[in-house]
């Protein structure tokens, strides 16, 4: 016999048992039957898929990778739209400085032509520094660095600038080739058309830059406040009959120093506010006393000569003090009557008779002076 056959013929039909594993359960061993009595039948059972949990958590890092993505784009868009509005509001910032430093100069301008006994060779030098203050101003402006939307805007303020720079220089021109002209409103025709370029620097910056600025904020979703800058406060500074009154007194100043032709101002009527009731230096007005009491002066030019710096005075006595409060008419043509506003409150004497007094300071030449100052017997009320 081969070890082949010996190995066909090596085994046991009682061999030994497998132990038992999980895969298959050990039988149970035979024993006495037990009593159980009845078996209920069971109903059917239901097992939860075993991978359910697993799924819920991967539904859960989802959501929250979701939201992490969701806030992460809130607080960049968030961080943009604060970039964009401090890039937008630094702009405004810096182009406003140079628009209010341009208005100051249009003020200064107004007030120098208004000056008393003003002389030509003084004017043609105040002029050439205003001249050079102005294109500093243009040259800030081309240095600020607008935003991209914001470029077009920016280059009408460039040109709103620009354009005073021209009426400066325009106006000094314009006097210096008439200062031996001998019509007056020939020499103010001439001062007239350089003196338009600055008024209509004023129409050019609220037109050209104001405007499309405040369109392209809003397209932007940026609410910010466009600066305005404003050169010429007074329009009379403008047309031809001022600047030629004007023209007619600066020669007068540089000749000889005398005030030409017939000079005078006087009070034209006072009333108080927001009454409309007028006052009379010889009746006793009752005047009812509110928080927005004020009183409205009338001053008229009563010369043929263009006046300016009127000072007019309101007087309304009081104890301890009194209440004295100026106001200043820059500019006054020959008949022309011209208001100012004196706001008092409810700060006045109630009960009794006083007079409230009226000043207007005499102009240069001025020789009859009994309407300058008034008086008006008032009683205030509750």
């Amino acid at each position: 016999m081969s070890s082949r056959d010996d190995d066909i013929l090596d085994f046991d039909f009682f061999g030994e048992e497998e132990p038992p594993t999980w895969d298959d359960p050990p039988e149970r061993e035979p024993g006495p039957p037990r009593d159980r009595g009845p078996r209920r039948r069971r109903g059917p059972r239901f097992r939860g898929p075993g991978n359910l949990t697993p799924l819920l958590r991967l539904v859960a890092l989802i959501a929250l990778a979701i939201l992490i993505v969701v806030l992460l784009g809130v607080w960049v868009e968030g961080c943009a739209s604060d970039r964009k509005r401090e890039r937008y509001g630094n702009y405004m910032t810096d182009v406003g400085a140079v628009g209010n430093a341009s208005a100051r100069l249009g003020q200064e301008l107004t007030t120098y032509l208004t000056t008393p006994a003003l002389k030509l060779e003084d004017l043609d030098a105040k002029l050439g520094g205003y001249v050079q203050t102005a294109e500093a101003h243009v040259q800030t402006a081309e240095d600020i660095n607008s935003p991209g939307p914001l470029h077009t805007a920016h280059l009408g303020a460039i040109e709103a600038l620009q354009f005073r720079v021209n009426g400066i220089r325009g106006l000094r021109t314009a006097f210096q080739e008439t200062a031996d002209a001998q019509e007056a409103s020939e020499a103010g025709a001439q001062l007239s058309q350089q003196a338009g370029r600055l008024l209509a620097s004023d129409l050019i910056w609220l037109d050209s830059f104001k405007a499309p600025a405040e369109a392209t904020l809003q397209a932007e979703g940026v609410q910010l406040d466009v600066p305005t800058s404003e050169f010429i406060v007074e329009d009379e500074l403008t047309t031809p009959s001022s600047l030629a009154a004007i023209w007619t007194r600066i020669q007068g100043a540089s000749t000889d120093g005398t005030p030409q032709g017939l000079h005078g101002s006087g009070i034209s009527y006072v009333k108080a506010l927001p009454s409309d009731q007028p006052l009379s230096t010889t009746t006793e007005t009752f005047i009812k006393v509110t928080d927005a009491l004020s009183f409205e002066v009338g001053v008229e030019d009563t010369g043929d000569s263009q006046e300016v710096r009127l000072v007019v005075t309101l007087t309304i006595p009081k104890q301890p003090d009194p209440i004295v409060q100026e106001q200043t008419i820059p500019i006054i043509d020959p008949g022309e009557t011209k208001a100012v506003t004196f706001d008092v409150g409810a700060l006045v004497p109630f009960g009794e008779t006083i007079n409230l007094k009226v000043d207007v300071d005499p102009v240069p030449g001025e020789t009859n002076t009994s309407n300058n100052t008034l008086e008006y017997p008032v009683t205030f009320t509750l």
